[in-house]
């Protein structure tokens, strides 16, 4: 729940209506944008098929660059500045949170930001993005919403 009274400013749910990209390309630039920030992250999935697939794609997704990161199951893994994990804990105090693949955003005290990225074409996705939007709304969290343009994103509420 947002925190009331907090000195402490409540998790903003950002959410990304992916339209002309795949979460492959869209998430790695978000990630290195919080990296940039000196934020640190987690990505969570309903499905540990896609951590498997991110845990190789992060570290190959562009020639010149990789994206340090760990699934949360690996040793030392808390030091990590990206987890990838399907798990509602927060062992390396991230400042970010990603959800993917539907993945439910549980307790968002200690985070910053919350992003939900969701495949515009797929149905199932976008019912349950509206239905996170609704609740995390509910909880009292501010919440915007962002579609994806030809170049970058543009806010829409």
């Amino acid at each position: 729940m947002a925190s009331e009274g907090s000195d402490r400013a409540a998790c903003e749910v950002w959410f990304y209506h992916l339209e002309r990209t795949g979460l492959d390309q869209a998430l790695p630039e978000l990630l290195e944008k919080t990296l940039q920030r000196g934020w640190k992250a987690i990505v969570r999935s309903s499905a540990a098929e896609r951590i498997d697939h991110l845990d190789g794609w992060l570290w190959s997704y562009r020639d010149e660059s990789f994206l340090p990161h760990a699934p949360s199951d690996e040793p030392g893994a808390a030091r990590q500045p990206i987890l990838l994990t399907t798990s509602e804990e927060n062992p390396n105090q991230a400042d970010a949170l990603f959800l993917i693949d539907g993945a439910e955003p549980g307790e968002l005290d200690g985070y910053k930001r919350c992003v939900v990225l969701f495949d515009g074409g797929d149905d199932d996705q976008l019912r349950n993005a509206r239905r996170q939007w609704s609740a995390v709304k509910a909880r009292g969290f501010p919440v915007s919403y962002w579609k994806q343009q030809a170049r970058g994103w543009e806010k829409q509420a």
